[in-house]
């Protein structure tokens, strides 16, 4: 009972507590309610004034908004019209400053204005004046714009027209005067110079213009090429393509005065080479071959007769010295000035960079460089003529002078390539290395052919023996080619390939190189001037009436070649296709020395048999004379051979001692081998004689000891004794 009674008053206590908290919940509903509806009743009344407010509000800003529109439009207008009336104004505004030019020189062409009754200074310095007078024309061209595109009929279009075609006008014209004003040839000594450097990367850097005038006539290209005008390129063109010519010009001027053999830049003070890739540095090889002809002559001559032709001849050396001197400089210069124009040509290429535009480059520069080409194909063309000319008249050293200026042409001629890329000069230096090569290969044939047909003219021959004038210079030629070798054999090797003369053979089963190609082909070319030389050589032999004076001419001319072949380094060379040259002379000259010999034969017959007796058996009793008296008969016959030796010995002497032999060596042996064939002989025979009393008279018959013999074959072959 008493749980029931505690668990009663438990939920009577709880239920009391929920009563007072309803209570609670429904004061609190009643406040809330309170607040809702006062709220309500402000947003009500807020909601209200902001609907009054808009009615007074929009109605304003839409008024102000209609009147801020009307205030851009007048401005928009007004700026409008500002611009518009500007273009009008721009006749006056500038005017005076494009009459005056850029540089501030009044144009006589140039359209007056009353506007320029007042002067106005030109801002002060060129290139302010310039960077000026550019954003006046800007204004005036658009000006022109603006007028053609709103007003075409209008005067003040024709006005700005007329005053913007003088300002380009002005412009074209600054640009010529600027270009025209600084630009001068480079000096014959800096070219010198340049072309003396042994490195490209020490090349000294040319200044055809100053820099302030490069950046302005790039400005002013810049502008005119903005306007679609182009003829600036075309003055450009002509200014420095004459500029180029001029340059040129006063380098041959400067070599004429100076001597173009020197080589040397009298700026550099000596002291460096001027190096033309590949070229000789002093003589050419025409001079060269010319110069050592007559003096090879001359020495050979020395050993012979002169005859008054001769004389003459020599005479006139003075004058063949001196047109050997103006070719040699001809050469010279034409080899200096091909080098002298790749150098300016790649320095103007540089300086066009900026003031004309990349496409336009080839075109002009083209333009630029063609008369200085011209000019320099000309130069070799005209030593190709000459060296045609002289070929015609079977003057065929002249074709020497063809070699350095093709090897200097061969050189080069990649660095032109490159130089001249774009252009349509780039063909001209191979088609004149092809008519070099022509030319040249046509006289190295025609030189083959004219020592063939060499005429055998008693009156050409040497009346004393001595070599030929047809071998020296032969082989004066044949070692002035070896300066060119592959120049040479390239030109030889170019006219095989184009089909002019049948190709040789070569050792099959090799890939040569070109070098060893043109190797080649001078080896079989100079095999070719040897075999000819050595026919011509038999047949001019056969002109002698005296077979010694045959033997001695073979002798000396087969001696001079075979000694020229081993000292002069053609030997290298003709091995490549002849490995048996050397032997072959070598027979050669054994048997002429051979049939030289049988000119002792008249001698040898007296000395030689006794009695049937050779002179071993004579030996064999040397005192028998003393023993038995002679008789008659064997007395007169002992006689006789003294008699018979004595008269052909002298003979003998007289007639060779007028032979010439040049060579030393050659004259020395040839004297010993008499020595040895005579001297053993007559020994034994004298004494094999002289004891015997065949004469009251010895000394008449026993003219000359064996001593005295010696002595008179050491004065064979010498005019002088």
């Amino acid at each position: 009972m008493e749980d029931l009674s505690a668990k009663k008053r438990e939920i009577d206590e709880k239920l009391q507590m929920e009563t007072q908290k309803l209570a609670f919940l429904k004061d609190s509903l009643n406040k809330s309610n309170q607040l809702t509806e006062n709220m309500v009743s402000i947003l009500e009344s807020f909601s209200s004034r902001l609907h009054k407010l808009e009615d007074t509000i929009v109605p304003v800003h839409r008024d102000t908004k209609n009147l801020q529109k009307l205030q851009d439009n007048i401005d928009k207008t007004l700026s409008s019209l500002d611009h518009v009336i500007s273009f009008y104004n721009v006749a006056k505004d500038v005017e005076q400053t494009i009459r005056e030019g850029p540089y501030g020189t009044p144009d006589p062409l140039a359209p007056k204005y009353p506007s320029q009754e007042s002067d106005s200074q030109p801002p002060d310095g060129p290139t302010g004046r310039l960077e000026s007078y550019l954003q006046s024309m800007d204004r005036v061209q658009n000006a022109v714009n603006f007028f053609s595109e709103n007003n075409p009929g209008s005067p003040e279009l024709h006005t700005v027209t007329q005053l913007f075609e003088s300002g380009k006008d002005q412009l074209e014209r600054e640009f010529r005067n600027l270009l025209t004003r600084h630009s001068r040839p480079v000096p014959a000594v800096t070219i010198l110079d340049m072309l003396g450097t042994e490195d490209d990367s020490d090349d000294i850097p040319l200044e055809h213009l100053p820099e302030r005038t490069v950046a302005e006539l790039t400005e002013i290209s810049s502008w005119l090429i903005s306007q679609n005008s182009t003829d600036f390129m075309n003055v450009y063109a002509q200014i420095r393509s004459n500029t180029l010519i001029r340059s040129l010009d006063g380098l041959k001027q400067h070599q004429a005065k100076t001597g173009a053999a020197a080589g040397v830049s009298p700026a550099s003070g000596g002291s460096r080479k001027l190096a033309l890739k590949d070229t000789p540095t002093k003589k050419t090889a025409y001079l060269k071959g010319r110069t050592i002809i007559r003096k090879a002559g001359s020495s050979i001559m020395k050993h012979s007769s002169l005859t008054l032709d001769t004389a003459r001849r020599q005479g006139s050396t003075a004058v063949a010295e001196l047109k050997d001197d103006v070719s040699d400089t001809e050469t010279d210069t034409c080899i200096l000035c091909i080098s002298a124009l790749l150098k300016l040509m790649q320095s103007e290429s540089k300086l066009m960079e900026g003031v004309i535009p990349r496409g336009d480059h080839n075109k002009i520069f083209e333009q630029l460089v063609q008369q200085s080409m011209d000019g320099v194909v000309a130069d070799v063309e005209n030593i190709a003529t000459s060296a045609k000319r002289c070929i015609g008249k079977h003057d065929y050293s002249a074709v020497l002078s063809i070699f350095p200026v093709l090897k200097h042409l061969r050189a080069i001629n990649p660095d032109y390539e490159k130089a001249l890329e774009g252009t349509e000069q780039g063909h001209k230096l191979p088609s004149l290395m092809s008519t070099l090569d022509t030319t040249g290969a046509k006289a190295l044939e025609e030189f083959i052919d004219s020592i063939k047909n060499d005429p055998d003219k008693q009156s050409n021959m040497p009346k004393d023996g001595t070599v030929h004038e047809l071998t020296s210079n032969a082989m004066i030629f044949l070692q002035n080619l070896l300066e060119y070798l592959h120049t040479a054999g390239g030109m030889l090797a170019a006219q095989v390939a184009a089909g002019w003369r049948p190709v040789d053979t070569y050792p099959a089963g090799r890939d040569m190189q070109a070098a060893e190609v043109n190797e080649r082909k001078l080896s079989i070319y100079i095999g070719k001037v040897l075999g000819a030389l050595q026919l011509n050589l038999e047949n001019k032999a056969k002109g002698y009436d005296d077979p010694a004076l045959t033997a001695i001419f073979l002798l000396n001319n087969y001696h001079y070649i075979l000694k020229t072949i081993k000292s002069s380094g053609l030997l290298q060379v003709v091995v490549l296709q002849t490995s048996d040259i050397v032997e072959h002379y070598e027979d050669i000259i054994r048997e002429q020395k051979r049939l030289y010999s049988k000119s002792w034969s008249g001698v040898l017959r007296h000395i030689l048999e006794i009695s049937g007796k050779t002179v071993s058996q004579q030996r064999a009793a040397p005192q028998m004379g003393k023993k038995f008296k002679l008789k008659d008969k064997e007395r007169q016959t002992i006689k006789d051979r003294f008699k018979g030796f004595n008269q052909e010995f002298d003979d003998i002497y007289r007639t060779q001692k007028g032979y010439a032999i040049p060579d030393h060596e050659l004259r020395q042996s040839l004297r010993n081998d008499n020595k040895e064939f005579i001297l053993p002989a007559y020994t034994a025979f004298r004494e094999k004689y002289e004891p015997m009393q065949f004469t009251k008279n010895p000394e008449k018959y026993i003219k000359y000891s064996a001593e005295e013999v010696s002595a008179t074959i050491d004065r064979f072959f010498d005019l002088s004794a």
